[in-house]
């Protein structure tokens, strides 16, 4: 089954956006990222629930953990970003 991604709301795309930082930074898979990080920074809490509840992420404990559906949706939203620069 496909993953629901239309008419995501920002607070779910701020935790794919997030996600993108981090594989365009390093230029590897990303698959996972942190929820909260001891120091203040925390994805949102209806972001998550929001991908949990559209089949694009699970979280456990510290970590939101993408889907395949989530991962692939994260290459989309790359290739977007890539795309806005004219690459």
């Amino acid at each position: 089954m496909a993953a629901n991604t239309d008419s995501l709301s920002d607070k779910a795309l701020s935790i794919f956006t997030f996600a993108a930082y981090h594989g365009l930074l390093s230029g590897e898979r990303v698959s996972s990222v942190i929820r909260r990080d001891g120091k203040g920074h925390e994805a949102d809490p209806e972001g998550v629930a929001e991908l949990e509840e559209r089949g694009l992420a699970r979280s456990e404990g510290d970590s939101i953990n993408f889907t395949d559906g989530g991962v692939a949706f994260l290459g989309t939203v790359m290739t977007g970003i890539r795309g806005a620069t004219g690459r």
